[in-house]
C-alpha cells in the first residue's frame, strides 16, 4: 500500500517527504513548516548529526553553533535507527564550507559533520525500444528457472531505494507491500518513474501469470522507497542526495527488510556509510550497483556491501574494470517493466544489482539464519569464472548443500 507524508514547501534538493518518528514530515529546528524559497546550490549545504533526538539536548547546541558560525539551519530530522538528530545547514558563502565543517566536527554534541553529497542511479539509455521482444536471456544465464525449483523469495522483504515505481503495473500488482516517497519535488511522478519500475520488475515481477516478464524472486515483498528523482524530468537517468537517501534508509532499517537494493552510486558519504553499517548489524544484506567508470564508487566500495557490475554479450571477459570483491550479472539490454504498464529494454549496472538482489532473496528464503557476510560469501564463491558471473542456481545449490547445477 502506498503511503504519502506531508510535504514541506521549500523546494530544496535535499528536503524530502517521509515519516518521522512522530509521523510528521521534515521540520525546521523550531518545528515550523519550511518557507518557500530558492534552491541553495549544493556547495552551500552541509549536515551534522547530534548525539540525541531529544530537543532539550540538541536545540541549545544547534542555537550556539548557528550563531557562532553563521550557519542557517534549514530543518532537523530525528533518525531513530541510530538515535540521533540530523540537521541540514545552508552557508552564506560556499568558500567557507570547509571551515564550517571543521567547526561542526569540533562541537562536543556533534557526532558527524559532512557535506551533502549527490548520487545518481546507474542506468544508461536504451539503444532501441521494442517492448514486445519478450526474451530474457539474462535469466537463462543466471539459471533462475532452475533456482526457482527451490525458492521464489517468498516472504522475503526487499527494500528498493530508488526512484518511484509504477504500482499499477500488471506485473507488479500484489508484489509491492509498501511504498513511500521521500522526495519533496514532483511527488506526482511516483508511478511514472522508469528507473525504479525497471529495478522492481527484475527483482519481483510475477511469474506464470500470463503477463510480460519473469522476476528473479517473484515471491518477494517489495518496499518501494523513493529517494531519487528523474534528472532531467522524464529521463531514465535520476539523481538522489545524502538526505533523501538517509531518510529512505532510516525507514528501511526500521522496517527490517532482509535485502536493500541500491542501484546507484556517488562519492564516499559518511552518513550513508554509517546507516549501511547499521544495516549489516541488523542482518540486512545490502546490494549496490558498481559504477564501472570509477567516478562514483560508493556505496558498492564498502566491504559490507555486495557490489555488482554489468555483464552482457558484448562485453569481453578480459575487461577487468571492476573491484576485487564485485560480482557480475546481466546489465545490457535487459527487458523489464516500464511505467504505464509497459515493458522496455534497460542497460547499466543498476539492472545487474537488481538481478543480484533477487538472488539474495532466494537464498535467504531457504537459509534465513545466514548473516549478511555469509550470504555475500555464498554468492561470490558460487559465481562462475574469472569474471565472477553470478548464478542463481549455483548460489541456491551451494546454500542448500546440493550439487544440482553442473559446470558453468
Amino acid at each position: 500500500m502506498r503511503g504519502r507524508e506531508p510535504r514541506p514547501a521549500l523546494a530544496l534538493l535535499l528536503i524530502v517527504a517521509g515519516a518521522c518518528a512522530t509521523g510528521a514530515g521534515p521540520r525546521q529546528p523550531g518545528g515550523e513548516p519550511a518557507a518557500q524559497g530558492p534552491d541553495p546550490p549544493a556547495e552551500r549545504l552541509v549536515l551534522a548529526t547530534f548525539t540525541s533526538t531529544r530537543p532539550e539536548v540538541w536545540r541549545p547546541a544547534l542555537a550556539e553553533i548557528s550563531e557562532r558560525h553563521a550557519l542557517h539551519p534549514l530543518y532537523a530530522w530525528p533518525m531513530e535507527s541510530i538515535g540521533e538528530e540530523c540537521v541540514v545547514f545552508a552557508l552564506a558563502d560556499a568558500d567557507r564550507r570547509a571551515e564550517a565543517l571543521r567547526a561542526l566536527a569540533a562541537h562536543p554534541r556533534v557526532t558527524l559533520a559532512a557535506p551533502v553529497s549527490r548520487f545518481r542511479t546507474l542506468a544508461t539509455p536504451a539503444a532501441w525500444n521494442d517492448p514486445y521482444a519478450g526474451l530474457q536471456p539474462g535469466l537463462v544465464d543466471l539459471g533462475v528457472a532452475e533456482a526457482q525449483r527451490w525458492a521464489t523469495g517468498r516472504g522475503v522483504r526487499v527494500a528498493i531505494v530508488d526512484t518511484g515505481v509504477d504500482l499499477g503495473h500488471p506485473d507488479l500488482i500484489g508484489h509491492v507491500a509498501e511504498a513511500r516517497d521521500f522526495v519533496a519535488r514532483g511527488a506526482e511522478t511516483f508511478s511514472t518513474d522508469p528507473h525504479g519500475t525497471a529495478v522492481a520488475g527484475i527483482i519481483g515481477a510475477g511469474t506464470n501469470n500470463g503477463l510480460g516478464i519473469a522476476g528473479v524472486a517473484p515471491g518477494a515483498e517489495l518496499l518501494a522507497l523513493r529517494a531519487c528523482w528523474p534528472d532531467p524530468p522524464r529521463a531514465r537517468s535520476s539523481a538522489c542526495d545524502t538526505y533523501t537517501l538517509a531518510r529512505a534508509l532510516d525507514f528501511a532499517l526500521r522496517a527490517r527488510p532482509r535485502v536493500v537494493n541500491l542501484s546507484l552510486g556517488g562519492p564516499e558519504d559518511a552518513l550513508i556509510a554509517r546507516l549501511l553499517t547499521r544495516a549489516e548489524e541488523l542482518g540486512i544484506v545490502v546490494v549496490a550497483a558498481q559504477d564501472e567508470s570509477g567516478r562514483d564508487p560508493f556505496p558498492a566500495s564498502l566491504p559490507t556491501v555486495l557490489g555488482v557490475r554489468s555483464a552482457g554479450p558484448a562485453r569481453p571477459e578480459t575487461d577487468l574494470t571492476r573491484g576485487a570483491a564485485a560480482v557480475e550479472a546481466p546489465g545490457v539490454d535487459v527487458l523489464s517493466t516500464g511505467p504505464g504498464g509497459t515493458y522496455d529494454f534497460f542497460s547499466g549496472s543498476s539492472l545487474a544489482a537488481a538481478h543480484a538482489a533477487g538472488i539474495v532473496a532466494l537464498v535467504v528464503e531457504r537459509r534465513p539464519e545466514l548473516s549478511p557476510e555469509a550470504v555475500r560469501g555464498i554468492l561470490r564463491e558460487s559465481a562462475r569464472g574469472e569474471v565472477r558471473r553470478l548464478s542463481a542456481c549455483a548460489a541456491l545449490s551451494r546454500a542448500l548443500g546440493l550439487d544440482a547445477c553442473g559446470p558453468g
